[in-house]
C-alpha cells in the first residue's frame, strides 16, 4: 500500500471508531469496546475483498458476511453506513423503535446484515450452513453462477458457546474451503479478562478439527490483507484467522478495559479519544474523502455483478442448467409435490409416514438438504441418506444428506444458515424430547422467519423403556408458544402427508413436525384433507341424524382414541376434531372457529399425550382435559398406556365423568 492509500485507511478506520462511539453513545446503550477492536479486520474486508453490488443487497452470488459477535452491531452499521445502505439518521436512531439499527442486528431489517445475531455461537454456526449451502450450489449449478466465499467475525464469548466448537468439528469435517472465520480474540469479556474462564489454545485446537489457522495482529492491515488471501487459497479446509487485538483499541484511557464491552463510553473519554485518534470534537463525522476512498471500487463491483447477470442469461439457453436454475431459485411454497398413499385401516406409525414422505420428497426437491442427529433409523432419514450421498465439500459437494452427530443445536443453526443462504430446503430430525437442546436455533428460526424444516420422532411417553429421560411430556407445549413456530402433530400417515405439505408452502416461518414412534391406525379423515390440515382443526367425526352436544378434541396419537370412544358413546352425539396445530386454528376467521368449535356447545373434553395446561382456551375452564403433567417411567409403551390412562375405555370413562 502507498503512504497516502495507508493514511487514508488509518484515517478510515479512526472515523468508524468515532461512528461507534458517537452511536452507543447516542442511545446510551450498547457496546463500543469488541466493535472498537473489530474495527481494522472489518475494513479491510469490506473495502477490499468483500464481493457484492452495491446496488442490489440480495444479489444470490454476493459474498455473505455474518456478524457473529452481534453486540458489535455498531461495527456493522457504521460500516454499512460508508458503504451507503444506511445513513447517519440511522445510526442516530440506534437500539431505537422501528429503526434500522436495532441493538444486535437482524437480517430482515438491514440490507447487508445476512442473519440475525446476538445469542453467540449462532452467527458462527449459521455462516458455515451458508458455506454448505455455497458448496452444494456450487457443484449443483456452477463456480460462474454461485461461486463465493462466507466470512463470519466471531467474538471470544462465540467461542465459549459450546455451539460453535460442535459446530466447527463439523466444518473442518466437510471440508468448507471457502469460509473464512476471523477471531477477535482481546480476552476481554464483559465480566472481565478471558484468562478467569479459559486457558485454549485455539489454533491447536482447531487444527485438531481440520481448520486452517492463521495467527496475526488484528490491527495491522497488510497482516490482515495476507490472512485473507491465504484463507482464499485454502480450498479443503476452512480458515480460522486469529486475530490478536486490544479491547477498545484507541481509546484514550479505556483502552483494554472491561468497562467498554457494554457500556457507552463517557462524554469525557470519546472526547480525549476523538483527539488522540485524530478526528474533530464532533458528533458522526463523516467526511467525503473517507467515503471515496471506501467506495473507490464499486464500479467495478457493479460491472461484475452485470456481468454475471448476462452469464446467468446466456447460460439460460441451456435447458439442463435452465432446469438446474429454476430448481434453486424458486420458493419450494411454489411447488406441487407428490405424498405417498396410505391405506385405511393399516397400522403406520406417524415417523415411517414421515420417512415415506421424506422418499417422495427427495426426487421432486433436488434440493432438499438435511440430516439427523445420529438418530437416522429413529429418524426414518436412512433412505434419504443413501440416495443423496452424504456431504462433504471437498469430496462430495453433490451430497445432500449431512451427518450432523449428536449436536442438535449446531444442526438448528445450520439449518438457519442454510435458509438464510437461499437455493436450498433445509431440514433436520432427532427425538423431540431432545429439542430442548435444538431450542434457541428455533427460536431463531422463527425470528428470522425461515421456512425451515425441525422434525421431531418419538413423540411421547409411548417411547416406552428409554424412560423418562427420553420420554417428552412438556416439549409439544413449550415449542408451541415460541412466536412464529408452527407446531403440526398429526393423527395418522396420511394426516403426516398432509402436515408436510403444509410445511413446505410457508413462506416465512419454520415448522415443527411431531411424530410417534408407535404404530397408529390409518384414519377414513375427510378430504381435501390438506385444506382441512391448512386450517389448524377440522371436524373428523358428527353424530348421525342429530347436532353435536359433546366436543372431543385431539391431536396426534390420541385422535384415534377420541374418534373410538366416540363411537362407543352414540348417546352422548359427540363431535371429535383433529387438532394439528394451534397455531394454524387460531389464525382462521372467527366464523370458521365458531363452525368447529361452536360456543353453544359446552361439554368439551380435549385429551393429548403431553401437558394438559394450552387446551384450557378451547375447553374453557368447565371443561376437561387428559393430559400428563408428570415425568414418565421406564416400562413398556403398553403398560404405560393402561398406567396412564390413555384408553379408550378410560376416556370413556373420563368423558361420561
Amino acid at each position: 500500500m502507498t503512504t497516502n492509500a495507508s493514511q487514508i485507511d488509518t484515517k478510515a478506520v479512526n472515523v468508524i471508531k468515532g461512528l461507534i462511539m458517537d452511536t452507543v453513545r447516542a442511545s446510551n446503550s450498547g457496546h463500543p469496546g469488541g466493535a472498537m477492536s473489530s474495527a481494522d479486520f472489518a475494513y479491510v474486508l469490506f473495502k477490499e475483498f468483500l464481493n457484492f453490488d452495491p446496488k442490489d443487497a440480495k444479489w444470490f452470488n454476493r459474498d455473505r458476511f455474518v456478524l457473529s459477535a452481534g453486540h458489535e452491531s455498531a461495527l456493522l452499521y457504521a460500516i454499512l453506513t460508508l458503504q451507503g445502505s444506511l445513513s447517519v439518521d440511522d445510526l442516530k436512531a440506534f437500539r431505537q423503535f422501528g429503526s434500522k439499527t436495532p441493538g444486535h442486528p437482524e437480517h430482515d431489517m438491514t440490507d447487508g446484515v445476512e442473519a440475525t445475531t446476538g445469542p453467540l455461537g449462532q452467527g458462527f454456526a449459521m455462516a458455515g450452513g451458508m458455506a454448505v449451502a455455497e458448496a452444494f450450489l456450487r457443484d449443483y449449478l456452477d463456480a460462474q453462477s454461485a461461486g463465493h466465499f462466507t466470512y463470519a467475525l466471531v467474538s471470544d464469548g462465540d467461542v465459549q458457546e459450546p455451539i460453535c466448537l460442535g459446530s466447527a468439528a463439523l466444518f473442518g469435517h466437510w471440508g468448507l474451503g471457502r469460509l473464512i472465520a476471523y477471531y477477535d480474540s482481546n480476552k476481554i469479556q464483559l465480566a472481565g479478562p478471558t484468562c478467569r474462564a479459559d486457558k485454549i489454545d485455539h489454533k491447536a485446537l482447531f487444527e485438531s478439527m481440520h481448520w486452517q489457522v492463521i495467527e496475526i495482529d488484528g490491527h495491522d492491515h497488510e497482516q490482515i490483507r495476507k490472512a485473507i488471501l491465504e484463507g482464499q487459497a485454502e480450498t479443503a479446509k476452512p480458515t480460522l484467522i486469529i486475530g490478536h487485538t486490544t479491547m477498545a483499541k484507541g481509546c484514550a484511557t479505556l483502552e483494554g478495559s472491561e468497562s467498554t464491552h457494554g457500556s457507552p463510553l463517557p462524554e469525557a473519554e470519546i472526547t480525549a479519544t476523538k483527539a488522540k485518534l485524530g478526528l474533530p470534537d464532533e458528533s458522526f463525522y463523516l467526511p467525503e474523502d473517507v467515503l471515496s476512498h471506501f467506495r473507490a471500487r464499486f464500479a467495478s463491483l457493479g460491472a461484475a455483478r452485470n456481468d454475471w447477470d448476462k452469464l446467468i442469461t446466456a447460460r439460460l439457453s441451456d435447458a439442463d442448467f435452465a432446469a438446474r436454475w429454476e430448481n434453486a431459485t424458486t420458493p419450494v411454497c411454489q411447488r406441487s409435490l407428490n405424498w405417498p398413499e396410505f391405506e385405511s385401516g393399516s397400522s403406520v406409525a406417524t415417523r415411517k409416514a414421515f420417512g415415506a414422505c421424506l422418499g417422495a420428497m427427495m426426487e421432486q426437491l433436488p434440493t432438499l438438504m438435511g440430516g439427523s442427529a445420529d438418530l437416522d433409523p429413529s429418524n426414518q432419514t436412512v433412505k434419504f441418506r443413501e440416495f443423496a450421498g452424504i456431504f462433504n465439500a471437498a469430496s462430495n459437494a453433490k451430497g445432500r444428506n449431512l451427518c450432523f452427530g449428536v449436536r442438535e443445536f449446531p444442526m438448528g443453526a445450520i439449518l438457519n444458515g442454510m435458509s438464510l443462504h437461499g437455493g436450498i430446503v433445509p431440514f433436520g430430525a432427532t427425538f423431540l424430547v431432545f429439542s430442548d437442546y435444538e431450542r434457541n436455533a428455533i427460536r431463531m428460526s422463527a425470528l428470522q422467519h425461515l421456512p425451515v424444516l425441525h422434525v421431531f420422532t418419538h413423540d411421547s411417553f409411548f417411547v416406552g423403556e428409554d424412560g423418562p429421560t427420553h420420554q417428552p411430556i412438556e416439549h409439544v407445549s413449550s415449542l408451541r408458544l415460541i412466536p412464529n413456530l408452527l407446531v403440526l402433530r398429526p393423527a395418522d400417515a396420511r394426516e403426516s402427508a398432509a402436515c408436510m405439505a403444509v410445511a413446505l408452502k410457508q413462506k416465512s416461518r419454520p415448522s415443527v413436525l411431531i411424530f410417534t414412534r408407535q404404530g397408529l391406525p390409518v384414519l377414513d379423515l375427510p378430504n381435501p384433507l390438506e385444506e382441512h390440515v391448512s386450517k389448524g382443526a377440522y371436524v373428523v367425526r358428527d353424530p348421525e341424524d342429530a347436532a353435536p352436544q359433546m366436543l372431543i378434541l385431539a391431536s396426534g396419537s390420541e385422535v384415534h382414541l377420541a374418534l373410538e370412544a366416540a363411537e362407543a358413546c352414540p348417546e352422548l352425539k359427540i363431535r371429535v376434531v383433529s387438532v394439528p396445530s394451534m397455531e394454524l386454528f387460531d389464525e382462521q376467521s372467527a366464523q370458521y372457529r365458531e363452525s368447529v368449535m361452536p360456543r353453544s356447545i359446552t361439554r368439551r373434553v380435549a385429551i393429548e399425550a403431553g401437558r394438559s395446561d394450552l387446551w384450557y382456551k378451547y375447553v374453557g375452564l368447565d371443561g376437561k382435559v387428559w393430559g400428563i403433567n408428570h415425568f414418565g417411567a421406564s416400562a413398556p409403551a403398553g403398560v404405560l398406556k393402561e398406567k396412564y390412562g390413555f384408553t379408550t375405555a378410560n376416556l370413556i370413562k373420563f368423558i361420561k365423568e
